[in-house]
């Protein structure tokens, strides 16, 4: 087929490919890639199971163009699907693997390579361009699983399928009717010795059939990866997974080549995804023939599927070119059943979608707990609630909460708290009575003061005049009192932000990756998908914030605000120059749209800092993000969005964009603390509206943990062992943080074994990237820690870095 699109020569769905493929294998080759166990019901059921679905349209939805993208162990997949792990590719192709990997590659979407793929691991992983997970069989020679796991985590694979239904081969009654063989010279590349000419035969004498699942703790002990079961199908077993501590989860049945009469996969979907309850991914596989069918084992609950025997079938008619072509096919089929059925995202899947003839195997009721006392009690589906809840980007602080109650002696680089050793407890009724002296002189009546600390107040803030003058004065930057909303903390801002400017699924939030989680996580709890725009090592580049507003653009959405910290960002601690401001605020005119601005730690970072975006804002293009909780402290939990930009209604009649996110915030918290306010104000009034002079003394105090921060890593790591490593980090020049790059995949089986075992705590910089990244990277956190504890962390941390073997990269 060489180039040519397999499109052009009739091939418009799977089924057109498997029809075509069978004459490019002999008799024996074709049953073993088809065939199944026994009688082959179960091999049919997988099939029969998604012929039964039925997908319930909805009209006038408003969904506009349906947003494939899913997140999977933090990677970002433009679709929910992946390649299945399956033998042998060189029956299909001599080029195997390795074209296969170039085509999925092509598609953006990972590829599980068997155990008994037909080319090495590192000759697939110089193909590919897409993550790689290895399957893993589990032999009775540990030796030889462990030398499979650790060459291909050396070779950059990025996660373990423990393949748990086969403590030997099903009977596959197909291959021996043929007595199959392999071909003449084709072996499983990646092992040595022993004779795999009769895979059913080398699987009776090499498999474990003793294997139980303290197997998972073993995985872990050879490799940093994260690791996945496949072959589950029973609620039970997903719960027993769960307890051995398994990071995903593959509802299989092996494509029906196991146990015959075993039930389809798409049947147990919904009762494994209940049991699991979103703590770990769970994928499925197994009969997937359609967009639709993607779909609807989505709707179930499943994060995603893996594809198997089509693309197969694909390899074997086109090569490379066959397979991109069928995984664009099943793709597009998936994005017009999503449009279809008005469902916007991935995310936005659920039961509704779904329904059956009779006959069919209904989704499982929900489970009640016995009556006691005459009550029962209602026990909710996790899948049933907002997906937001079982998004891995709400999991990360609650994660880093339990590591450090955990390990409550190690040293933590992990919070981004401030230091408390500034405040005394005694200055908050200080700060209290300068705020109502202050009423007092401007004319406040008793009753008034009363009021300004007992009631709700306005909902837009009552202390905006004494922000809108501390921006005058600390930041230059000149804004009317009414442009200004006073929030619960920054990230109600943010959330305030978001919920006004995405209004839906074509509109475009873009964020500058890394970023912070929290507006990844406001984002989550609207159904927004934020595109991200990596930022490259020395930081934010215009260029690629263009090219990301071209490219939503040509997919037809339209590109709505940028989110990025310009100063000490977090995670990475980098701050953008002066020209690459200017430059942001030149592109954000050129292509209309708005920037959010969040610099919480400027006030607090020694010396003179550059100015902020809306210092320099001549057009109204920057809503400014603030928060109190830094510069002052933060059981205020105030912060501030300045938004000056005007809104015109369809009547021409104009306001602020600040009155319109005021209408948010009366639905969602009414008002902020009147009392937080008071104290803030009171704080403001003491130092005249400037805060950079009220914290000189706090930012020559984080100043100097960046430094021995920094003198403390140069120490553990000198410039020769520096390089040899592969280690090194950035250079802050204030703010609480900083990243560190080390030769190991820093994931959160890494962070426990760091905590458990040198005492130290950090965070893995993957938790900040929207669409995947940062695997070998960590956030160090020097807010908080004395001197003594930096020396000591750090002189832990590189004991640690140096105790692990290297890793291949991305």
């Amino acid at each position: 087929m060489g180039a040519e699109r397999p499109g052009a020569t009739g091939l418009f769905t799977l089924k057109d490919y498997e029809e075509a493929a069978r004459a490019s294998f002999d008799q024996g080759s074709w049953d073993f890639v088809s065939g199944g166990a026994g009688q082959e019901r179960t091999l049919a059921a997988n099939l029969a199971a998604f012929d039964r679905v039925r997908l319930r349209p909805r009209v006038l939805s408003g969904s506009g163009v349906p947003d494939t993208r899913t997140t999977v162990l933090g990677r970002s997949w433009p679709a929910p699907i992946a390649v299945a792990p399956m033998a042998y590719h060189t029956l299909a192709d001599p080029e195997g693997e390795a074209a296969t990997a170039r085509a999925a590659g092509r598609a953006g979407l990972p590829l599980v390579v068997s155990t008994f793929a037909g080319r090495t691991f590192e000759s697939v992983a110089e193909a590919a361009s897409a993550p790689l997970w290895l399957q893993v069989y589990c032999f009775r020679d540990r030796a030889t699983t462990r030398r499979l796991v650790e060459r291909a985590e050396r070779a950059g694979f990025e996660a373990l399928v423990l393949t748990v239904d086969a403590p030997r081969l099903g009977r596959r009654l197909r291959d021996l009717r043929n007595d199959f063989r392999l071909p003449d010279g084709m072996v499983p590349a990646n092992l040595t010795g022993g004779d795999y000419a009769s895979p059913s035969a080398h699987a009776l004498t090499e498999f474990d059939p003793a294997l139980d699942w303290s197997v998972i703790d073993w995985l872990r002990g050879i490799s940093s990866l994260p690791v996945l079961v496949k072959g589950v199908l029973s609620a039970a077993d997903a719960r027993a997974a769960l307890r051995a501590g398994v990071d995903g989860i593959v509802v299989s049945n092996h494509g029906g080549r196991q146990l015959d009469g075993a039930p389809a996969t798409l049947d147990v979907l919904a009762e494994i995804t209940a049991a699991v309850g979103g703590a770990c991914p769970v994928l499925v596989d197994g009969g997937i023939r359609r967009g639709a069918d993607v779909l609807a084992a989505l709707a179930l609950g499943a994060d995603a599927v893996l594809l198997g025997r089509p693309v197969l079938h694909a390899l074997a008619v086109g090569g490379e070119n066959g397979v991109a072509h069928l995984l664009e096919l099943i793709t597009e089929e998936l994005v017009e059943a999503m449009a279809l059925t008005g469902t916007p995202s991935v995310a936005g899947a659920g039961p509704a979608l779904v329904g059956a003839e009779p006959g069919a195997t209904p989704a499982p009721s929900p489970v009640r707990t016995t009556p006691a006392e005459g009550l029962r009690k209602a026990e909710l589906r996790k899948a049933e609630l907002h997906g937001s809840v079982s998004d891995p980007v709400l999991d990360t602080m609650n994660f880093l909460n339990e590591v450090t109650t955990r390990y409550p002696q190690a040293i933590s680089f992990a919070p981004g708290r401030p230091y408390d050793g500034f405040f005394d407890t005694e200055q908050l009724f200080t700060h209290l009575r300068r705020y109502l002296d202050h009423l007092e002189a401007q004319g406040a009546s008793p009753a008034q003061v009363r009021s300004a600390l007992f009631q709700y107040g306005p909902t837009g803030g009552q202390i905006r005049e004494l922000i809108a003058d501390s921006l005058r004065k600390d930041e230059r930057t000149e804004v009317a009192p009414e442009s200004i909303v006073v929030t619960v903390g920054c990230q109600e801002a943010m959330f305030l932000a978001v919920r006004a400017l995405i209004s839906g699924p074509e509109d475009v939030l873009l964020v500058s990756s890394p970023c912070y989680v929290g507006i990844t996580g406001a984002a989550r709890l609207l159904d927004v998908n934020p595109t991200a725009v990596a930022e490259r090592e020395s930081g934010f580049d215009c260029a690629d914030l263009e090219a990301a507003i071209l490219a939503e653009r040509a997919r037809g959405r339209r590109p709505r605000v940028f989110y990025v910290i310009p100063d000490h960002s977090n995670p990475s601690g980098t701050t953008m120059p002066l020209q690459a401001r200017l430059d942001l605020l030149d592109l954000a005119q050129r292509h209309d749209i708005l920037v959010l601005e969040d610099s919480p730690y400027r006030m607090v970072s020694p010396g003179q800092q550059l100015p902020t975006l809306k210092s320099l804002d001549r057009h109204r293009r920057v809503v400014q993000l603030g928060s109190l909780s830094k510069t002052l402290f933060p059981g205020a939990r105030v912060g501030y969005v300045v938004a000056d930009q005007t809104v015109v209604d369809a009547d021409g009649r104009t306001g602020l964009l600040a009155d319109e996110l005021t209408k948010i915030k009366s639905m969602l918290t009414v008002n902020t603390s009147a009392v937080s306010q008071a104290v803030v104000a009171g704080m403001l009034l003491a130092a005249d509206g400037r805060t950079s002079e009220l914290n000189r003394e706090t930012a020559a105090y984080y100043g100097d943990a960046m430094r021995v921060t920094l003198e403390e890593l140069a120490k553990q790591f000198p410039a020769a062992e520096r390089e040899a490593l592969g280690v090194r980090w950035n250079e802050p020049t204030g703010g609480f943080f900083l990243s560190l790059t080390v030769p190991f995949r820093a994931d959160n089986a890494a962070l426990i074994r760091s905590a458990e075992e040198f005492g130290v705590i950090w965070t893995p910089m993957s938790y900040f990237y929207p669409d995947g990244g940062g695997e070998h990277a960590v956030r160090l956190s020097v807010s908080y820690l004395t001197h003594q504890q930096i020396a000591d962390g750090v002189g832990r941390l590189a004991d640690f870095i140096k105790s692990r073997p290297r890793t291949a990269r991305d």
